[in-house]
């Protein structure tokens, strides 16, 4: 039950969201998850400061999931989120902050896990 939820500053095609999402699916699996119950939220020209600087370009990605994960899995998430974000989009990993999440009490389907 992840959710990965971006704020990014510059502007995101269809075309690359598509491409971020499908990417996100198979990084997932990092974190021993599937995209069979990813929820993906991408909102761009979004304002970010950093070092209180506006970020021309720049991303702050929010990793929520169900249960945990050991942190050289997410170690090795932000790294391949970095990387993706770079390529994709041009955002330099410096101007990328990712954050994890563990939840122990998730709801889907009208109850609770």
């Amino acid at each position: 039950m992840p959710f990965i939820d971006s704020k990014i500053t510059v502007p995101v095609t269809e075309k690359e969201k598509e491409k971020i999402k499908a990417e996100l699916g198979k990084a997932i699996t990092t974190l021993h998850k599937t995209e069979t119950y990813l929820m993906v939220g991408i909102e761009d020209k979004y304002d970010l400061w950093l070092a209180g600087k506006k970020l021309e370009k720049g991303a702050y990605v929010s990793v929520s999931l169900y249960g945990s994960a050991a942190p050289e899995d997410y170690d090795k998430l932000t790294a391949q989120i970095c990387d993706l974000y770079a390529k994709e989009l041009g955002i330099p990993g410096d101007a990328i902050y990712v954050s994890y999440h563990p939840v122990s009490d998730w709801g889907w389907n009208g109850s609770n896990f």
